[in-house]
């Protein structure tokens, strides 16, 4: 089964200094039929003016891995980790039993644009924790690379859950495929540009909710990046 979630039918969020789309329900965008797919439990797509941001809170019990697009975004937290992500890295932050952070346009004069993902983790209480690694568009042109998984294999991040994050940057007529395991799930999440999966056409912020196949076949229709989280 192959089931798309339409960018247009996303939640949003917008005020003076962000513009926010919601894949699942999150803040005050409730729905029922959209609580998450499997461990997948938030995918926003976040763009902020420059100097804006968000300002310390907390979170606890919760994977939570940022992937910026264009611009920097600036990380801070209560471990004393203070960080700047840029295209091409990818961060992970475990909530565990509790950590306050904040996250801040790094420019004062461009934009940042980037997705958020929380993951729920296979077991609450884990200490906070936090990693970062660059992942260059080489590797991720024309093919899935491996850039978070539960056992850091392939130097990609390391996320407490069974969940394998995939990334790739496709030009318009590339394609590959994935072979889905028996019994495995995916999400696909088209980051930029637009793809057709399996035939069917997918845009910019669709996601496509993935059961019950064992072949998935990405071809880019225009220049595209496209994350694939394999999901037990």
């Amino acid at each position: 089964m192959i089931a798309i979630r339409s960018r247009d039918d996303r939640g949003v969020e917008r005020n003076g200094w962000l513009d926010s789309r919601h894949t699942f329900s999150f803040g005050h965008y409730f729905d029922p039929a959209h609580m998450g797919f499997r461990a997948l439990r938030v995918i926003n797509e976040d763009r902020v003016i420059p100097g804006a941001g968000f300002p310390p809170h907390g979170h606890r019990d919760m994977e939570i891995i940022s992937y910026v697009l264009d611009g920097a975004l600036e990380h801070k937290d209560s471990t004393g980790t203070s960080s700047v992500i840029r295209p091409g890295e990818v961060q992970r932050m475990t909530a565990g039993t509790g950590v306050r952070h904040s996250e801040y346009n790094a420019s004062k004069t461009e934009p940042v644009h980037f997705l958020q993902i929380w993951i729920l983790p296979g077991r609450e209480g884990l200490a906070p924790g936090y990693e970062q690694r660059a992942f260059p568009a080489a590797d991720r042109r024309g093919r899935w690379r491996q850039v978070a998984s539960q056992n850091g294999r392939d130097g990609s991040i390391t996320v407490h859950q069974d969940v394998d994050l995939y990334a790739s940057l496709l030009a318009a007529g590339e394609r590959i495929g994935f072979d889905l395991r028996l019994g495995r799930h995916a999400w696909i999440q088209v980051a930029r540009g637009q793809v057709r999966l399996n035939g069917e056409p997918v845009k910019q912020g669709d996601g496509v909710a993935i059961s019950g196949e064992t072949k998935i076949e990405v071809e880019g229709e225009t220049d595209a990046e496209v994350l694939l989280f394999d999901l037990a």
